[in-house]
C-alpha cells in the first residue's frame, strides 16, 4: 500500500490540514525554548545562550517554512487562534501523548525536554501522520502526501496558492538556514529537508545539517538535537565525530549557576488581579499575542509584517526578563504563562474593518487595505502655502506598518528598527474632544475654528501678508471669505475648521479615506496624513477622537504622540530613504 494512503493524506483538504497542525507544531516548541532561553544569564552562559537562541530563530524559520507551503497549496495560515496557547503542561499537536511541553529554565529537565523533542527518527521509521512518535515522521508523512498527490492531480492543481503570499529570505534574518518560497514540488520537497535536516542532521544520520554556524562561520553547523548533546556532555562535536560517538571537540561550559530561578508550572491565577507580578505577567501576555497577531497577517498576505514580528520578539525579551527578576517565594523568581488574550483585550487589537492601531512603542498598524500615497506641498515664489500635489498611490499590503520612529531604512514602512534604537513612543497626545477644546472666531459668513494643540505648522493659516485670525475682519468681502475657506480645507491637521455660523455644524472638505505621506518645502518630511474619518487607537486601546483630518508624527520626536506637533520642522527632518512614486 502506498505510504501516504497509511500516513492519511489522500486529499488537498487532508494535506492542508496536516500544513496548519505542522504550524501549531513548529509554535508549540517556541515557548518552552524562550523560557529556557530568558532565564540564562548570557554573560555567565554565552554558549548556551547561543545554542537556544539559535535553535529559537531556527524553528522560526520552520513555521515560516510550512506557511509557505500551506499557502503554495491554497490553504490559509492560522495562528492568532486560542488552540496555539493551551495551558502548559501540554502536548504536542496531535503528537505522542507521553510528550509533555512545560516551561522550565534552563537545566539538565528542560535538556531531557528538548533532546525528546529534537530526538531523529529511527532510519527505518515509518511517516506518521497523526499520534507521531518524532518530528521527522511526522514530516515524511506529509512529504509523501506531496508526492502522492502531484502524481494523481498534477503540480498545478496542487500548488494552486497565489506566489505573493510566500514569505522569501528578504523578510528572514539572523540564521544560516534558507527560507524558501515554495512553488512547487521540488521547492517544497527543498523546504521540508530544511526543516528536518535542520532538526535531525543531515538525512537523519549525521550531526551536521549542512549549513555553516552563523555565529562561527569558520565551522559547520550541528543540528539541533546535537547541540543539545552538545551542552548536555560539555563538548563540541568535531569532524569525525558520529551520533554513536557522541561529541569528543573542545569543552562547553555551562554554568548552571548562572541561570534564574523562574518557577516552573506558574500560573496566571496563582496572583490577584492587580498585584505586580500578576500585572506583568498579563503585559506579557498580551506582547506575546501581538506577535502571534503580526505573524498571522505576515502569513496571510502582508509578508513585510515579518520584521515588525521579529523587532516586538525584542520587546519580549525585557519583559520576561523582568518577570525572572521579579521574587515569587522559596528562593524562585517568576516567569511568564503565555496565556491567550483576545484581541480585543490587548489594548490596540479588538475591531476589523480600516483602521490604524499604534503599537506600544512601535509603529502604526495601517488595516483594511487603506490606500497609501504621496503628497508634496505646493508654494509659490513667496513661499505661501497653496495646495497638496497628490503621486500615484504605493503598492501596500491589506495590512502594513508605517516607519513611528523615524530611523526606518525601508520609509515609509517599518523595519523593525525601533526595537534596537530605544525608541519611547509613549503617547502624550490632546484627549479633549475639538468641539470642547476649540477657540472661535467670527467674521462675516463664516466663523473659524482653532485648537492650537494639534497644529503641525503647515503654514497655510498664515499668508504673505496676514494670518487667517487677522482677515476675518474683511470676510464681508465674499473673495476674502473664500480665500479663508480655502486656506482651512488645505490644512492637514484640522487645527482649523470653519462653520458657516457661530455653533453650526463645520464644513470638512470631502477627503478619501486614505494615508497619505507629506512632504513640505525644500523635500522636508512631514507628518502621516490621515484623511476620510479613519479610526485611529492609541496602544493602551484609547481612541483618538475621529475626524476627518488626523496627522500622525512620523519623525518620532512629536511631544503629542502619536499625533504630530510640528517638531519635524524644528530638527529638518527628511526621507532620503524613501523612493518617490
Amino acid at each position: 500500500m502506498n505510504r501516504s494512503v497509511m500516513a492519511g493524506i489522500t486529499t488537498l483538504d487532508d494535506l492542508r490540514e496536516h500544513l496548519q497542525w505542522a504550524i501549531e507544531l513548529e509554535h508549540a516548541t517556541l515557548p518552552p525554548y524562550l523560557c529556557a532561553l530568558y532565564s540564562l544569564d548570557p554573560g555567565r552562559n554565552p554558549e548556551a545562550a547561543e545554542v537556544v537562541a539559535g535553535v529559537f530563530v531556527e524553528e522560526m524559520l520552520h513555521m515560516a517554512l510550512v506557511a509557505n507551503l500551506l499557502n503554495a497549496v491554497g490553504g490559509r495560515p492560522r495562528l492568532d487562534s486560542p488552540r496555539m496557547l493551551p495551558p502548559h503542561p501540554r502536548g504536542l499537536p496531535h503528537g505522542d501523548p507521553s510528550l509533555e511541553l512545560s516551561l522550565l529554565p534552563f537545566g539538565p529537565e528542560a535538556l531531557g525536554l528538548f533532546l525528546r523533542l529534537e530526538r531523529p527518527a529511527p532510519h527505518d521509521a515509518p511517516p506518521q501522520a497523526d499520534r507521531y512518535t518524532t518530528i521527522g515522521q511526522f514530516y515524511a508523512a506529509i512529504e509523501d502526501g506531496l508526492r502522492a498527490l502531484c502524481a494523481r492531480l498534477g503540480e498545478k492543481e496542487v500548488f494552486s496558492g497565489d506566489p505573493a503570499r510566500q514569505v522569501h529570505g528578504g523578510h528572514f534574518r539572523n540564521t544560516a538556514g534558507r527560507l524558501v518560497a515554495v512553488t512547487d514540488l521540488a521547492s517544497a520537497l527543498t523546504a521540508l529537508e530544511e526543516i528536518v535536516e535542520q532538526g535531525e542532521g543531515l538525512l537523519g544520520a549525521e550531526v551536521w545539517d549542512g549549513d555553516r554556524d552563523v555565529h562561527h562561520p569558520d565551522r559547520e553547523e550541528v543540528a539541533h538535537y546535537y547541540r543539545f548533546m552538545e551542552l548536555k556532555a560539555g563538548r563540541r562535536f568535531r569532524r569525525g565525530d558520529t551520533p554513536m560517538s557522541g561529541p569528543t571537540g573542545e569543552p562547553v561550559h555551562v554554568d548552571l549557576g548562572g541561570v534564574r530561578p523562574m518557577r516552573r508550572g506558574a500560573r496566571l491565577s496563582d496572583h490577584p488581579p492587580g498585584e505586580p507580578i500578576r500585572a506583568a505577567r498579563e503585559e506579557f501576555n498580551r506582547t506575546y499575542c501581538t506577535v502571534l497577531y503580526l505573524l498571522d497577517r505576515a502569513f496571510d498576505g502582508s509578508p513585510r509584517l515579518l520584521a515588525v514580528a521579529t523587532a516586538t520578539m525584542y520587546t519580549l525579551k525585557a519583559q520576561a526578563i523582568t518577570l525572572m527578576e521579579m521574587p515569587d517565594g522559596e528562593g524562585m523568581t517568576a516567569g511568564p504563562t503565555f496565556d491567550y488574550v483576545a484581541p480585543e483585550d490587548r489594548g490596540w487589537g479588538g475591531g476589523e474593518g480600516q483602521r490604524i492601531d499604534v503599537l506600544p512603542d512601535g509603529p502604526y498598524l495601517v488595516r483594511g487595505g487603506l490606500p497609501l500615497r504621496r503628497k508634496i506641498k505646493i508654494v509659490s515664489e513667496f513661499d505661501d502655502a497653496l495646495t497638496w500635489r497628490t503621486s500615484e498611490d504605493l503598492p501596500v499590503e491589506e495590512t502594513y506598518a508605517l516607519c513611528r520612529c523615524g530611523r526606518s531604512g525601508s520609509k515609509p514602512f517599518c523595519d523593525g528598527t525601533h526595537a534596537f534604537a530605544g525608541f519611547d513612543g509613549t503617547e502624550n497626545a490632546i484627549v479633549t474632544p475639538y468641539r470642547e477644546a476649540r477657540h472661535v472666531h467670527d467674521g462675516t459668513g463664516i466663523s473659524a475654528q482653532r485648537v492650537g494643540e494639534l497644529c503641525i505648522h503647515a503654514a497655510f493659516c498664515v499668508g504673505r501678508r496676514r494670518p487667517i485670525a487677522e482677515m476675518l475682519d474683511d470676510t464681508a468681502d465674499p473673495d476674502v471669505r473664500s480665500n479663508i475657506m480655502g486656506r482651512i480645507d488645505h490644512c492637514p491637521s484640522g487645527s482649523y475648521s470653519y462653520a458657516l455660523e457661530r455653533g453650526g455644524e463645520s464644513v470638512e472638505a470631502d477627503l478619501p479615506r486614505a494615508v497619505s505621506i507629506l512632504e513640505e518645502e525644500n523635500g522636508l518630511a512631514s507628518a502621516l496624513w490621515v484623511t476620510g474619518g479613519v479610526p485611529v487607537r492609541r496602544s493602551d486601546g484609547r481612541p483618538l477622537e475621529t475626524r476627518n483630518r488626523t496627522t500622525l508624527c512620523r519623525c518620532g520626536h512629536s511631544a503629542a504622540k502619536p499625533l504630530c506637533d510640528g517638531t519635524h520642522r524644528e530638527i529638518g527632518f527628511h526621507d532620503e530613504s524613501a523612493g518617490r512614486a
